[in-house]
């Protein structure tokens, strides 16, 4: 597994990484291809008084997933300019603690493999609330969990190493293990064909 990322990456925890613009780097020879481009000119955010402009890099990111000719998936928000993505919630996968549930809704756009929802949303609980750089506003909803601590929000992320910078741009693991069981079933069949 190599992580691509134009920013250092300390902590990244996969095989290798490559700092470098994933839009420049040679995909020859990876069997999947998992796509993060910045979300940023989607987010509810970008409508703040204070808000930069971000440019929309999943039409130039498609392009280089399709090219590659193997099977790939594009997370964003909710808002980004996917193709027929799929959603998911943390309530899909029972991300949640004593105090809340993680609700962060991601979109995945999807190419050589099946993919569908493990199940429908179920909201029931306070949110705990990931936002923003640093974990962000606790009360954006009027249902948030007030002042959630930083380990509830790693707690229902399941991810306990990393920074609230860090957490508030992850992607739950339950959602890159659920992708990647899809995506490997389809590699095997073909394989296997």
């Amino acid at each position: 597994m190599t992580g691509v990322d134009i920013a250092p990456q300390p902590r990244y925890v996969g095989d290798a990484f490559v700092q470098a613009n994933a839009l420049d780097v040679d995909l020859d020879g990876y069997d999947f291809i998992w796509a993060s481009p910045p979300c940023q000119a989607f987010t509810m955010l970008r409508h703040m008084p204070t808000a930069h402009k971000h440019p929309n890099l999943i039409p130039q990111t498609r392009r280089k997933l399709v090219a590659a000719g193997v099977p790939w998936c594009i997370e964003n928000v909710p808002g980004a300019p996917l193709i027929r993505p799929v959603m998911l919630c943390g309530t899909m996968f029972d991300l949640a603690c004593e105090r809340g549930e993680l609700r962060r809704h991601r979109l995945f756009e999807y190419h050589g493999f099946a993919l569908n929802a493990p199940r429908a949303c179920n909201h029931h609980l306070p949110v705990i609330g990931v936002y923003g750089h640093a974990g962000g506003v606790e009360n954006r909803r009027k249902n948030s969990t007030p002042r959630p601590h930083s380990w509830e929000r790693r707690e229902v992320m399941e991810i306990d190493w990393m920074t609230m910078a860090g957490l508030s741009q992850a992607i739950p693991p339950a959602y890159s293990r659920f992708i990647g069981e899809q995506a490997m079933a389809a590699l095997c069949l073909e394989k296997a064909a």
